[in-house]
């Protein structure tokens, strides 16, 4: 019989509603879970769990993320996995869209993630193995959702080519960033925000969370340059 060997996993956006569903499954599965966010209202089932942390970082500073990545590394010797779930949204064609929310978008979407990435891919390749997941966006690889939402869609698509790019430095290493591309996801706001629409036919966080679980398990291994489209039936 295998034994399960406890993986240390960094969570961003913990807080929210897919951060607080991942947190609760890879707490389950019984591994070690740094996660990160300015609050921990939604993380009271946590709190309790020797396993779990919670650390306020400014992820829009690349000092900042830096340095997170690099005590985390000296209190654990080795992180594992990191699911950079993190972002904003905002609506808007280019008539409506002016520099200033290309750069705020930029900045939610890519800048997070990067500053985190940067030290922990780097660290990963060291160790000989690693998972990076970032979360993409279907007005990303679709042009006619992605015209009206510009600034979104095209801070989003970065992250495609980011991991593109990463995969093929990591090539011949067991070290892979995935891309997640969630449709509408089931949460409160978004029901209230559309009660005409079947929520039925949407992705609900847990589900998410457990795609990103099989990334980090070891079924998952032999998965290299991956796009997961969790779209159900939106």
């Amino acid at each position: 019989m295998k034994l399960y060997r406890m993986k240390t996993i960094i969570i961003t956006g913990a807080n929210g509603n897919l951060g607080t569903a991942t947190v609760r499954n890879f707490l389950d599965r019984g591994n070690r879970v740094i996660g990160v966010d300015n609050g921990g209202n939604n993380l009271e089932f946590a709190s309790t769990n020797k396993n779990f942390e919670l650390k306020a970082v400014d992820l829009s500073n690349e000092d900042a993320s830096s340095k997170f990545i690099s005590e985390t590394i000296s209190r654990y010797n080795k992180i594992d996995a990191g699911l950079l779930l993190v972002g904003g949204f905002a609506a808007g064609a280019i008539d409506t869209t002016p520099g200033a929310d290309i750069k705020k978008m930029f900045t939610l979407n890519f800048e997070t993630a990067y500053y985190l990435v940067r030290p922990l891919f780097q660290h990963m390749l060291q160790n000989g193995y690693g998972r990076i997941v970032l979360v993409g966006a279907r007005p990303a690889l679709n042009a006619a959702q992605g015209k009206n939402l510009l600034a979104y869609a095209l801070s989003k698509s970065l992250l495609f080519k980011l991991a593109e790019f990463l995969n093929e430095s990591a090539k011949g290493k067991n070290v892979v960033v995935s891309v997640i591309v969630p449709s509408t996801i089931d949460t409160a706001i978004n029901r209230k925000s559309m009660p005409d629409v079947d929520p039925g036919n949407w992705v609900k966080a847990e589900q998410i969370a457990e795609v990103m679980e099989f990334i980090c398990s070891d079924a998952g291994l032999p998965i290299r340059e991956p796009i997961y489209k969790i779209y159900n039936n939106a």
